[in-house]
């Protein structure tokens, strides 16, 4: 099994933990990864794009000239979608682009992104994140003593609400609870930090 060395906030090593190879020891599958990817951002999307059909545009409810005897082509309203101010012909409408994907392939997915990390060396382990109250100083100084100096995905347990809060307002600081770890937010950050009572709830949970 791959072993990962535990980090202490202040950086000093903490002995080793094995990771599930069923969650950080797969193949990844980059094709799996990528229809995660897409159907995530689809989900994100407001779809309230709109346009207004030749019934909806405002004007044009009387015929501009009479049908015959002008030497014109017949036109019945000056809402026409041929013409400039008419309506549009088979426009965008507000509409809802979630899809999912299957359990299996989510779960292909989100193991495949961890085990990447894995392979890059972009995965750290801590023993905890404890503050006394919430305050980015501080967790930027962990940050520090980590060598994290990019952007930074941190997985924490859903109780730790002070180190939620102390890391929320630190530029290119995502933070994200256990039970709410995803593709996008793994393959956006360059490094991904766990603290070792999340990495036990991830890795009970997709194991």
């Amino acid at each position: 099994m791959t072993k990962i060395t535990v980090l202490n906030q202040d950086g000093s090593t903490n002995g080793d933990i094995e990771l599930n190879e069923a969650v950080f020891g797969v193949e990844p599958n980059d094709a799996v990864v990528f229809e995660a990817i897409v159907m995530q951002q689809a989900s994100q999307r407001q779809g309230t794009q709109s346009t207004k059909t030749r019934t909806e545009v405002r004007g044009g409810g009387r015929k501009p000239w009479r049908q015959k005897g002008t030497g014109r082509a017949r036109v019945g309203s000056t809402r026409s979608p041929i013409w400039v101010g008419g309506g549009v012909a088979l426009g965008p409408k507000p509409r809802s682009y979630q899809y999912n994907l299957n359990k299996k392939q989510r779960r292909i997915a989100i193991t495949s992104v961890l085990s990447q990390k894995v392979i890059d060396d972009a995965l750290i382990v801590v023993e905890g994140l404890s503050f006394e109250a919430p305050k980015t100083k501080a967790f930027a100084d962990v940050l520090a003593n980590l060598d994290v100096d990019s952007k930074v995905l941190v997985v924490l347990e859903a109780s730790n609400n002070n180190a939620y809060l102390s890391a929320r307002n630190i530029p290119d600081v995502k933070v994200i609870d256990d039970q709410n770890i995803n593709v996008l937010d793994v393959v956006h950050a360059d490094k991904v930090i766990f603290t070792k009572e999340a990495l036990a709830t991830v890795e009970e949970a997709l194991a």
